[in-house]
């Protein structure tokens, strides 16, 4: 709410279609009014699962990372362990068994992060985001048919240096990731973070 009192309204859905849906996502296509009067149509926004992502931390100090080609973007990206939260499960459990198929790396030592949108203009899902601390490798990565992954060990402080030169990329969600971790790591001064609070 704004210093006069004021909020906005959200819109109103007048009318909702779906010109394309499968597994992944949803094209849903709304003709919508605006508090103003103004209709817009089409306005589109893509339906997707929720999103889970975690920065899997070990006991001697280094991050672990994935290593995949990314369609889209058209690029091989090394990025945090990630993936869709398309299950009844909690979104904790959905990371803690993703961040063992992709990489085959375990913890006993979870902390969430925080929530955000993914894209609130077009994409209607949530990023959930956790810190996994003292990670060990236990069992060899298992990954689906459309895979292709390597799995990486690198010392947060480089890690850190090297994002903040722009050495490395990281999804946009990604970036909102390793903010939630700053803000937890200078909340908690956890030892094991050090490499964050210089």
């Amino acid at each position: 709410m704004s210093k006069e009192g004021k909020a906005v309204a959200p819109w109103k859905v007048l009318e909702s279609k779906y010109p394309y849906r499968d597994r992944w996502l949803a094209l849903r296509s709304d003709t919508v009014e605006l508090p103003n009067g103004r209709v817009l149509t089409p306005f589109h926004v893509i339906e997707q699962p929720d999103w889970v992502t975690c920065i899997a931390l070990t006991h001697d100090g280094n991050i672990v990372l994935v290593e995949e080609y990314r369609h889209g973007g058209r690029r091989v990206v090394v990025e945090l362990p990630s993936g869709i939260h398309d299950t009844p499960e909690e979104p904790m459990a959905a990371m803690k068994r993703e961040l063992r198929e992709e990489t085959g790396f375990a913890a006993e030592d979870w902390q969430p992060l925080g929530s955000f949108l993914a894209n609130a203009p077009r994409l209607d899902n949530s990023v959930h985001c956790f810190l996994a601390l003292d990670a060990r490798k236990v069992a060899e990565p298992h990954l689906d048919d459309g895979e292709v992954i390597l799995t990486h060990e690198v010392p947060l402080a480089r890690f850190l240096e090297e994002a903040r030169d722009g050495r490395r990329v990281l999804h946009g969600f990604q970036g909102g990731a390793m903010w939630l971790l700053h803000a937890y790591a200078r909340r908690t001064r956890d030892k094991r973070l050090a490499a964050l609070l210089d």
